[in-house]
């Protein structure tokens, strides 16, 4: 839908194809970094997003056990992430920020209940075809199709999902039930052997936190699906001795499945004539710099602005200028992340050192990420990146 907007914004119009027969999912939430609010607020959609979400106060590591902050960092205090990075951090229900773009596109183009199953190309088109029976042509395919893309398969003929060797068990609990919490309002990773707990406040007026419990294992994944079965308290007990905190937020939610965590092995290639892949159907990362969502808003901007500004009949060099913009930068994060979770679930033992030095080094380390100008990439315009205070 950004992509969408991104293009009719530029004078092209896209016809979206969704397989869900609405929009909505239970108990998921996005966290939205400067690098993808940036571009939301040049879409003119960032008023909507901010009024149903909630800016974190700081951004804390703690310890597994006794909570001890090891590193923290102000976010919305004295608008400290705005100053530096020159556009704000938002916590959304994954459902209200649908709700914000669909808002924008007004119904135009948006299709649910269509599950690509097929792409046939022919002349100076391609076709696509749904597990519904209908069927449509376009001038360009982009798959923002997820891990398991169809689109993807047809550009590079298999590339399949890798499963991590961790999962998650995640879910949304009211503030109140929560009175071990320090901190409410901050985006927090609570760190400890072979697991992390992060969480952050969403809605308007944050009065839920969202949840996100990494685990290690297990060690396959055998399940046709993202999800698989978990008996009673079984999350609760991968988080056995952790703090309060920890444990009242995780038990608060009656969890029956548990998420695997998959990633797309870097791609030689992105497009195929006429089919061009977008998001995690690229580029799939662990989610722990938070930045599935917001890497695929700057996928978005950057096709949308190559697209408008192509020569005609030149739509092959955009896309290969697309792919190299992105594959770069995208395989950074994704390497990164990988790394981040070794991070996160290190035993306790000499090692913590090192790892507290380097979380509290987070801006000087990571301010790269948030600091990125996805239009200004493609325009040559000055990088939004500004000195710490």
């Amino acid at each position: 839908m950004t992509l969408a907007l991104a293009l009719r914004q530029r004078g092209m119009t896209a016809a979206v194809y969704e397989q869900a027969p609405e929009l909505t999912e239970i108990g998921a939430a996005v966290a939205l970094s400067a690098n993808a609010t940036r571009e939301l607020r040049r879409l003119g959609v960032l008023d909507g997003v901010t009024a149903a979400s909630t800016e974190p106060s700081a951004l804390i590591y703690r310890s597994w056990q006794d909570g001890r902050s090891i590193a923290a960092f102000p976010v919305h205090d004295g608008l400290a992430y705005q100053t530096r990075f020159g556009a704000p951090y938002c916590g959304i229900h994954r459902a209200d920020l649908q709700h914000v773009l669909a808002g924008a596109l007004g119904g135009s183009g948006l299709q649910l209940g269509h599950r690509l199953v097929d792409l046939a190309e022919s002349g100076d088109g391609i076709r696509l075809e749904f597990a519904n029976g209908q069927s449509a042509q376009a001038d360009l395919v982009i798959g923002a199709d997820g891990v398991r893309s169809v689109v993807r398969r047809y550009v590079t003929g298999g590339e399949d999902a890798v499963y991590s060797g961790t999962s998650a068990f995640r879910g949304i609990v009211p503030l109140s039930r929560l009175p071990s919490l320090p901190d409410p309002q901050a985006i927090q990773f609570w760190m400890g052997p072979d697991a992390h707990l992060l969480h952050y406040a969403i809605g308007g007026g944050g009065q839920d936190v969202n949840f996100f419990a990494v685990v290690e294992g297990p060690k396959a994944w055998s399940h046709t699906g993202w999800q698989a079965p978990v008996g009673h308290g079984e999350a609760l007990a991968a988080f056995k001795g952790w703090h309060p905190a920890v444990t009242e937020m995780i038990g608060a939610v009656e969890h029956t499945v548990r998420w695997g965590l998959f990633t797309v092995r870097p791609l030689l290639h992105w497009f195929r004539g006429r089919a061009v892949l977008l998001g995690d159907a690229a580029h799939a990362m662990l989610p722990h710099h938070g930045q599935g969502a917001n890497t695929t808003i700057e996928d978005a901007i950057t096709l949308a602005e190559l697209l408008a500004t192509a020569s005609p009949g030149r739509l092959e060099t955009s896309l290969g200028r697309y792919q190299a913009m992105r594959r770069a930068r995208t395989r950074k994060i994704q390497r990164s992340s990988r790394v981040t979770n070794d991070l996160l679930h290190l035993q306790d033992g000499p090692a913590l050192a090192d790892r507290d030095r380097r979380v509290s080094r987070f801006p000087e380390d990571f301010g790269w990420i948030h600091a990125f100008d996805a239009l200004g990439s493609v325009t040559g315009s000055a990088p939004i990146s500004r000195p710490a205070a």
